[in-house]
C-alpha cells in the first residue's frame, strides 16, 4: 500500500484523483487546498490529515519524511491551478516523492525541459494524467494507423465544446497567463491524443483565438486536421442545444466518426494503476502537446476572409470556423 498526499483537494477534478487512490487500494495520508470546501474527502478517506496553508502541509510532510515511518509519503497528487504545477511538482520531488499531476503538465516547453533535468537529480519520478492515450477506441485507432501505408494522410475535424458558467471568468482559468487558455486548459488532451496517432507537428494556422473559443488547421505527419475549441454554449449546434446537452465532442476522420463519448471520464484509475506499475506517461511524453499548445497561444490569427457556418464542410486549406 503507497501513501499520497493530494494537491488542490478542492478542485474539479481532485475527486477523480481520490477514487483512483482508493481503487488502486492505496490511501491518502495528507491533503492541501487554500479552500476548505474538501467534504468529498470524507467519501474516500476521512481519516487524512487536512491543510488550508502551504506551510503547515509542507511541515507535516517533511516531518513525516525525516521520521522515515510508515506514513511517509510516496506520491504526491496534483490537481492545482495550471501555473502552479511546475512549483508543486518540483516541491513533490523534494519530499522524495514521485508526482503525479494533472494536465497540462506545465504551461511552458522550456518548464517541462527543465523538469527533465531535475528528475535525474532525484530518484523519483515526475508523471501525468494523459488518459486518452487509455481510452479503448483511441487505442484501437492508434492500432489501426499504425497499420496503414506509412505515406497515408487523414482529413480529420476535431470539435469540443464543453460548456462553461459564469463562474469561470471569475476564477483563475479566465487568465490566460494561469491557465494557458483554452488551448492548454481544454485541448491538451486532444492535442496529445492526435500527436500520438498522427504523427509531430509540420504547419499549423491560427484562425481564431479567443478568450471562449479558439480553432484552426494543423498538419502533422499523417493527417490535416481542422479543430475547433469552446466553453460557450451558443457555439453548441442548435440539435444539440434542444437537447439540453452542455458538451459535444466529435472526432471524424476520412468523413468516419470515432466514437469515445463514454469511458471518457473513467480513466484515471487505470493511469493510476499503470504509474504504480512503473509504466506512467513521463515529461517527455507530453512535451510535443506542450510545445503546440504554447505555439497556438502566441500564434498570429490568420483571418477568414469569408463567413463561415461552424459546421460547413470545407477544404482543409481554409478552416470552418469564424
Amino acid at each position: 500500500m503507497k501513501n499520497f498526499a493530494l494537491m488542490g483537494a478542492a478542485g474539479y477534478i481532485a475527486p477523480r484523483h481520490l477514487k483512483a487512490i482508493k481503487e488502486t487500494n492505496n490511501r491518502l495520508v495528507a491533503a492541501f487546498d487554500p479552500n476548505d470546501s474538501v467534504g468529498i474527502i470524507d467519501s474516500y478517506f476521512p481519516e487524512a490529515h487536512f491543510f488550508t496553508e502551504f506551510e503547515r502541509f509542507d511541515r507535516h510532510l517533511e516531518k513525516l519524511r525525516i521520521e522515515e515511518n510508515t506514513n511517509s509519503i510516496d506520491y504526491v497528487s496534483i490537481c492545482t491551478p495550471n501555473y502552479l504545477h511546475d512549483a508543486h511538482i518540483r516541491f513533490a520531488l523534494r519530499n522524495e516523492a514521485d508526482a503525479i499531476c494533472e494536465k497540462p503538465l506545465v504551461l511552458n516547453p522550456w518548464n517541462a525541459e527543465k523538469l527533465i533535468k531535475l528528475e535525474e537529480q532525484y530518484s523519483n519520478k515526475i508523471n501525468t494524467i494523459l488518459q486518452l492515450r487509455l481510452h479503448p477506441s483511441i487505442i484501437a485507432l492508434k492500432h489501426k494507423i499504425d497499420q496503414a501505408p506509412k505515406d497515408k494522410v487523414y482529413d480529420i475535424d476535431l470539435t469540443y465544446i464543453t460548456s462553461r458558467g459564469n463562474w469561470y471568468y471569475a476564477s483563475w482559468k479566465s487568465f490566460i497567463e494561469k491557465s494557458g487558455g483554452i488551448c492548454s486548459n481544454i485541448g491538451i488532451h486532444f492535442f496529445d491524443m492526435l500527436i500520438w496517432i498522427f504523427g509531430d507537428v509540420k504547419n499549423s494556422t491560427v484562425h481564431v483565438m479567443e478568450h471562449d473559443r479558439a480553432s484552426g488547421v494543423l498538419q502533422l505527419q499523417h493527417a490535416n486536421i481542422r479543430w475547433f475549441l469552446s466553453i460557450n454554449s451558443e457555439t453548441l449546434p442548435e440539435k444539440i442545444k434542444q437537447s439540453g446537452q452542455r458538451t459535444f465532442r466529435t472526432i471524424t476522420i476520412n468523413d468516419e466518426e470515432l466514437e469515445f463519448s463514454s469511458g471518457f471520464t473513467d480513466l484515471h484509475t487505470e493511469s493510476y494503476q499503470k504509474i504504480i506499475d512503473g509504466k506512467g506517461f513521463t515529461v517527455n511524453e507530453s512535451l510535443k502537446s506542450i510545445q503546440l499548445a504554447h505555439q497556438l497561444r502566441h500564434a498570429k490569427v490568420s483571418s477568414l476572409s469569408e463567413d463561415y457556418h461552424p459546421f460547413a464542410k470545407l477544404p482543409l486549406s481554409s478552416h470552418p470556423f469564424n
